[in-house]
């Protein structure tokens, strides 16, 4: 049994603590929650009777831990994962593992000097239906990859960037892109393959915020394909759509729903046993855009850290999606194509003033 503890209980802490608090994981368990602002952590710990904290460094010296997971802002993460890999316990880091590359790079070396495994949580990698999607491409069915796209149309009103001031801020959040579409942004390279260039235009629509809630973004991959990112939080009156789309020489693949949760798209032109039923057997309906994927994001920790299984997520993997990202902003702020691999100059993304 893995004692998992968590660090910051804001509102993604929710998923999290239910999960490891309901024992919804085989082999792990909560025993610890840590926040700066110490009602928050008090309100989770007397849900699951687990112990509260208001200094990380007080809980992993006082609770016995296997895992720390930090949920604190995104601006935050580097600090926290690199102070906390001294303790030699494995670290999961929610999304965006960092938000410059430099900061993933320290956070890759202090953990790798510490024997610490670092898992960046991208649940939707396990999606149901994407989990479908992958191995029809790890198959060679699409053949000559031609397009990716990816969408998320999701509404997130002023209330929701007013809960705390770091929301929407360049030094500690990002925008859409760096935030809600992350997940996205990571699946599709995934899927697609490594980027050689992207070009961006994006604006803040309607959020009161400095960072962008909509963007826009035209890819070239390596491979020869190309692909679009759209993004925006100002969609109303709410949530949308969180689609991703792959198009191949051989055949069309659409996962969409709210949160990549849906297979509405399975075409190929090599039809094999099991395809009429892929529609109706690979689509979940997840109670929100966090979807189902936590829980086998959870157990594949689990079984990393027990069973000595390869990480699918791990700070390598993270990198690659900052470095994306980073890129596109580095386009958006100078109006240019921006080709991988690069220098950032431009982009505020992750600066403090």
């Amino acid at each position: 049994m893995l004692n998992f503890a968590l660090v910051g209980c804001g509102r993604i802490a929710k998923r999290h603590s239910e999960l490891l608090g309901f024992n919804e994981i085989n082999g792990a368990k909560l025993v610890s929650v840590c926040d700066n602002v110490i009602d928050k952590a008090n309100k989770i710990a007397e849900q699951f009777k687990v112990s509260s904290y208001q200094e990380m460094d007080e809980m992993m010296k006082s609770e016995s831990i296997d895992v720390v997971v930090i949920l604190t802002p995104s601006g935050l993460h580097a600090e926290h994962v690199i102070n906390l890999s001294k303790y030699g316990k494995h670290i999961m880091v929610e999304k965006p593992m960092a938000l410059t590359i430099k900061d993933t790079e320290n956070m890759i070396y202090a953990c790798d000097a510490n024997d610490v495994k670092l898992f960046v949580i991208k649940q939707n990698r396990f999606n149901v239906p994407v989990v479908k999607l992958r191995e029809a491409l790890d198959a060679g069915r699409f053949g000559k990859l031609t397009l990716g796209t990816v969408r998320v149309r999701w509404a997130r009103h002023q209330a929701y960037y007013d809960q705390d001031p770091w929301r929407g801020t360049w030094a500690m959040d990002g925008g859409v892109l760096t935030n809600q579409a992350s997940h996205h942004v990571d699946m599709l390279e995934w899927m697609m393959g490594d980027v050689e260039s992207v070009f961006a235009k994006m604006t803040t629509a309607l959020a009161d915020v400095e960072t962008e809630d909509t963007a826009i973004v035209a890819l070239k991959f390596k491979n020869g394909a190309l692909g679009i990112i759209e993004a925006t939080t100002a969609t109303r009156p709410t949530n949308l759509e969180g689609s991703i789309s792959i198009l191949g020489a051989h055949g069309t693949v659409v996962v969409g729903g709210v949160a990549v949760n849906e297979m509405q798209t399975w075409v190929f032109e090599d039809e094999q046993e099991g395809d009429s039923s892929v529609l109706e057997e690979f689509s979940v309906n997840p109670p929100n855009v966090y979807g189902f994927g936590h829980q086998a994001y959870y157990e594949h920790v689990v079984d990393c850290i027990v069973n000595g299984s390869a990480n699918l997520v791990d700070g390598l993997q993270g990198r690659k999606s900052i470095e994306l990202i980073s890129a596109i902003y580095e386009s958006a702020e100078t109006g240019k194509e921006v080709f991988l691999k690069f220098q950032p100059k431009h982009r505020r993304l992750g600066q403090k003033s």
